[in-house]
C-alpha cells in the first residue's frame, strides 16, 4: 500500500511539470558575433504538445536591422516514449545596419488565451565578415548549386537602339524549399529603360529536364529593356535568398538523400544565395540614313489616327483635335512633331493618356487630346500630322501621316468694348471690327472741372493699366515655363506626386496590393524624374542616388529612399501578412520621403 502511494505521487510530480513545462517560447540567432557583411537567423520558437492554437504572432522591433527575410514559418512533431510534442518557429534572415552590440527585444504570441513572451537576445556587429567560410560550408553551396539555380535568358541579344528585349528570370530547383524567398539584389539596367511585365503574383512552376534531371522551374520576374544607347550593354545578376530545406548530413549520404521516410525529421534549413547569370545585349544603332525630319526616336510597329469633333465654330469657341498612335514598343517615350496652326489660332498643351498592355511585348495606345481656339474669322487649315519610326523588322523608316483639316471660323458675340468716361455707350456706334465714329448729331456740352479730378477717368486709366501689368508678368512666367520644359516638370514634381498617392490611397482602401504598390512606385520615381531633372529614358536607382548626392541630400535621406524603393519590389516576393497595416506603413514612410527630399532640394540650385 505504502509502495502504490510512493508511485502515485511519484506520477503527480512527473504530471504536475509536464504541464507547468509544456508551453515554452524562446528566442535564438545563429551567431552572436555577426559581421556587417553577414547575414543571421533570429528564431521564436513556440514548443507545446499541441501547436495548432497560436495567434497573433509579434515580433519586437526590428529597424535598426535589414529585414532580408520574414517571419518564415515552419512546424515539427516528434514522438518520444510514446509522448507527442511540437513546435513552430518563426523565423527572420536579417543584417546588421551599424557595428555594436544591441538587445532585440521579447516577441509575444497568444496560446490558449494566455499571451508569452519570448526571451530577448544580443547580437554584436563587427566591420567586414565574421564567418569565414569553412569547407562543410563551400560543399554544401556547391551542392545546392547544382540543385538550385537562377537563370536569366533574353529573347534577343542583338537589337537596334530602342527595340524591346524581354528578359526573364526563372528559378530552377529539385529540393524543398523551406519558407518564403526574398529578394537581396535587384539588377541594374544601366542603358536601358525598364518596364516591369506582369507575372503571376504566386510563383506558377512547371517541369523541365536539364542533363537527364528534372527541374520544378518557376518565372521570378520579368522585364521589358528598352537600350537608349548603342553599344554592348550588361544586365547585372539578379540576387535572392532562398531557404532551402535539406537533410541533417549522416556518413556516406548526400545531404540531398530523401529523408522523408522518417515524416518527422525536418532537417535544417540553409539561407542559400542563388544569382543569375549575367546578360549582355548587343545594341545596334539607328541608322542615320534616310532619318525623317520628324523622327523623335520611337522604334516599332505603330499606326497614326486623328479626329477634330468639329469643323465649323466661332471666334473664342474651341474644337478638339484627338490624336491617338497605337502599336508596340515603347508608348511612354511616343511623341508626335509640333502642329503649326495659322495666325489667329492658339493651342494649348495637350491632355496625354496612356493605355499600356504588360502581358508580354509592351503594346497599347497613347492619346494626345489638343484644345485649339481660333480668335479671329475665316477658314482655318490644320495642316497633317506626321509621325516618324524606325521599323526593326523592315530595318527602316516609316513616316505616317494624317488627313489635313480646314475649319470655317464666324465671328462670334463677344466683342471687346472698352468703358471710356464722359461717353454713352448710345454715343459710339460700331461699323467694323476696327473702325468706329461719334454722331454728330449729338449735343455736345462743356462739362466743369478738370477730368483729371474726376474719379471715374482714374478708375477707367488705373484699372486696366493693373491689368494689363499682371497680364505680362503672367505671361512672361507663362513663357519662362514653357520653354523650359525641366522646370515646369520641377515646379510641378510635388503636386503631382500627392496625385498619385491619393490614387495609392484609393488602392489601399480597395485591397488591390499589387497596384497599390505598383502607384507607390511611379509616385516616387515620377517625383525623383522630374526634381532632379532626369530622363525617364536615363532613371534608375543609382542615377537618383548620385543625383541625390549630388545635391548633397543627407545620407539618410538617401538610404530611406534606396530601402523605400526595393521595398516596393519586394512585395512581389515576400507580400506580407499584415496586408492593410503594411500597405499604410509603407504609404506614411514613402509620403514622409518625398516631403524630406523636397525640403532637402533647394530649388535655388536647379532653377
Amino acid at each position: 500500500m505504502k509502495m502504490n502511494l510512493i508511485k502515485y505521487i511519484l506520477f503527480i510530480l512527473v504530471l504536475l511539470q509536464t504541464i507547468t513545462s509544456a508551453q515554452t517560447f524562446t528566442a535564438s540567432v545563429s551567431h552572436s558575433k555577426i559581421g556587417l557583411e553577414d547575414r543571421f537567423e533570429l528564431a521564436f520558437t513556440f514548443s507545446a504538445a499541441n501547436v495548432n492554437g497560436l495567434k497573433n504572432f509579434n515580433p519586437p522591433d526590428l529597424s535598426r536591422f535589414y529585414v532580408l527575410s520574414g517571419p518564415n514559418q515552419s512546424t515539427s512533431m516528434q514522438f518520444v516514449n510514446g509522448v507527442a510534442s511540437g513546435s513552430k518557429t518563426y523565423s527572420f534572415f536579417l543584417k546588421g545596419k551599424s557595428a555594436g552590440k544591441f538587445e532585440i527585444g521579447s516577441a509575444s504570441i497568444e496560446f490558449e488565451g494566455k499571451t508569452y513572451k519570448s526571451n530577448p537576445v544580443s547580437v554584436e556587429f563587427v566591420k567586414g565578415s565574421s564567418q569565414p567560410q569553412q569547407n562543410n560550408q563551400v560543399s554544401v553551396d556547391e551542392e545546392i548549386s547544382k540543385n538550385l539555380f537562377v537563370k536569366a535568358t533574353a529573347d534577343k541579344r542583338r537589337v537596334y537602339q530602342g527595340e524591346q528585349v524581354t528578359v526573364t528570370y526563372k528559378l530552377y530547383t529539385r529540393l524543398n524549399i523551406a519558407s518564403q524567398m526574398s529578394v537581396s539584389k535587384l539588377p541594374q539596367y544601366k542603358g536601358f529603360w525598364a518596364e516591369e511585365l506582369e507575372t503571376d503574383k504566386n510563383i506558377l512552376f512547371t517541369t523541365e529536364v536539364i542533363d537527364g534531371k528534372q527541374f520544378r522551374v518557376g518565372i521570378l520576374k520579368k522585364v521589358a529593356l528598352f537600350p537608349t544607347q548603342s553599344g554592348e550593354l550588361s544586365v547585372s545578376p539578379f540576387e535572392i535568398n532562398v531557404p532551402v530545406l535539406i537533410q541533417n548530413k549522416k556518413r556516406g549520404n548526400s545531404i540531398f538523400d530523401e529523408f522523408f521516410a522518417d515524416p518527422f525529421n525536418r532537417g535544417e534549413t540553409v539561407d542559400y544565395l542563388a544569382k543569375s547569370n549575367t546578360l549582355t545585349i548587343n545594341v545596334l544603332p539607328l541608322p542615320d540614313k534616310e532619318k525623317p525630319e520628324t523622327f523623335s526616336g520611337a522604334v516599332g510597329d505603330f499606326r497614326l489616327t486623328t479626329s477634330l469633333d468639329r469643323e465649323e465654330t466661332i471666334t473664342n469657341e474651341p474644337v478638339n483635335l484627338k490624336v491617338e498612335i497605337n502599336g508596340s514598343g515603347n508608348i511612354k517615350l511616343l511623341d508626335i512633331s509640333e502642329i503649326k496652326l495659322p495666325t489667329g489660332v492658339e493651342k494649348y498643351d495637350p491632355k496625354v493618356s496612356e493605355h499600356i498592355n504588360r502581358n508580354g511585348k509592351i503594346s497599347g495606345r497613347k492619346i494626345l487630346e489638343y484644345l485649339i481656339v481660333p480668335r479671329t474669322p475665316g477658314s482655318k487649315e490644320i495642316p497633317e500630322i506626321k509621325f516618324s519610326y524606325f521599323n526593326p523588322s523592315k530595318k527602316s523608316y516609316v513616316t505616317l501621316s494624317s488627313p489635313s483639316y480646314t475649319v470655317k471660323v464666324k465671328q462670334g458675340e463677344r466683342v471687346f468694348e472698352p468703358d471710356i468716361s464722359g461717353l454713352n455707350k448710345e454715343d459710339i456706334q460700331l461699323l467694323s471690327d476696327d473702325i468706329r465714329y461719334i454722331k454728330t448729331s449729338a449735343n455736345l456740352d462743356k462739362k466743369s472741372g478738370l477730368l483729371i479730378n474726376n474719379f471715374g477717368f482714374w478708375t477707367a486709366v488705373g484699372v486696366p493699366l493693373l491689368a494689363l501689368v499682371g497680364l505680362i508678368a503672367f505671361k512672361k512666367r507663362d513663357e519662362k515655363l514653357s520653354a523650359n520644359v525641366q522646370l515646369l516638370k520641377y515646379n510641378r514634381a510635388q503636386k503631382i506626386a500627392k496625385n498619385r498617392l491619393k490614387n495609392a490611397a484609393v488602392l489601399m482602401s480597395a485591397h488591390k496590393d499589387a497596384e497599390f504598390y505598383t502607384e507607390l512606385s511611379q509616385a516616387l520615381f515620377g517625383y525623383l524624374e522630374d526634381k532632379l531633372k532626369i530622363p525617364k529614358s536615363e532613371f534608375s536607382l543609382d542615377r537618383a542616388v548620385l543625383e541625390l548626392r549630388n545635391r548633397n541630400v543627407d545620407e539618410n535621406i538617401i538610404e530611406r529612399f534606396q530601402r523605400t524603393a526595393q521595398k516596393c519590389e519586394y512585395v512581389r516576393f515576400a507580400p506580407s501578412a499584415n496586408g492593410v497595416a503594411a500597405m499604410n506603413d509603407m504609404y506614411n514612410e514613402l509620403s514622409e520621403l518625398i516631403i524630406d527630399i523636397e525640403k532637402a532640394v533647394s530649388v535655388r540650385k536647379y532653377a
